[in-house]
């Protein structure tokens, strides 16, 4: 088992996943306008884990705050 300090890393090296709860909490937006942003692709980087599971790495979405704050 691989052990990091990266904040947006688990503990055995995986990227820390988010739902679009998770993603809709953090940026004070309704769960819909998430959705709406990737369904327009405007919004962060989406992994699908299943043709119904849509999943945001916080690296990604951290990354996308910084683009939209330029």
């Amino acid at each position: 088992m691989t052990t990091t300090n990266e904040p947006d890393l688990r503990p055995d090296g995986l990227p820390i996943m988010m739902t679009t709860g998770e993603v809709a909490e953090l940026l004070h937006v309704d769960a819909s306008t998430v959705c709406r942003w990737r369904q327009t692709g405007t919004g962060p980087r989406v992994t699908w884990l299943s043709a119904r599971m849509p999943r945001y790495q916080r690296r990604h979405v951290a990354a996308w705050i910084e683009r939209m704050s330029r």
